[in-house]
């Protein structure tokens, strides 16, 4: 009885060459390389989108302050608050500058007084704003 050996395989069949492992290798690296620029791309739009909720809480808290003041108070008198180009600095770091405009609306709107507040901060050599108004009834 003979023992009978397989068929060596084809030139076909041998395995993978050093060619396609290096090609696998080039299109891992360049998937692996595209995935890891999106991780500094999210850290920046989220300071971003901190700096601009503590915008948004120091305009709601300027807002809540001038609701528990009266209609004749200094504090919502017609003008820029502080006067001149003064800022309220604010935050951890003092970044975030506030001001405050007060109008009286022309008639037959006279009973409302109009405030709009505006915060801003640099970021990335850009002055980043927000704007919010307010309408106070007599």
């Amino acid at each position: 009885m003979r023992v009978r050996f397989p068929a060596a395989p084809s030139r076909d069949e041998r395995g993978t060459t050093l060619m396609e492992i290096m090609i696998a290798l080039v299109v891992l690296s360049i998937g692996v390389l595209a995935v890891a620029q999106l991780f500094p791309a999210g850290s920046r739009t989220q300071v971003q989108n901190r700096q601009m909720s503590s915008a948004n809480y120091y305009v709601q808290q300027t807002f809540e302050e001038l609701r528990s003041v009266g209609w004749s108070d200094a504090s919502m008198s017609v003008g820029r608050h502080p006067a001149g180009s003064a800022v309220d600095t604010l935050g951890s770091t003092k970044t975030l500058r506030r001001f405050y405009k007060v109008d009286i609306l022309p008639a037959p709107l006279d009973n409302l007084k109009r405030v709009v507040v505006t915060m801003s901060w640099n970021k990335a050599n850009a002055t980043r704003s927000l704007q919010d108004t307010l309408y106070m009834r007599k």
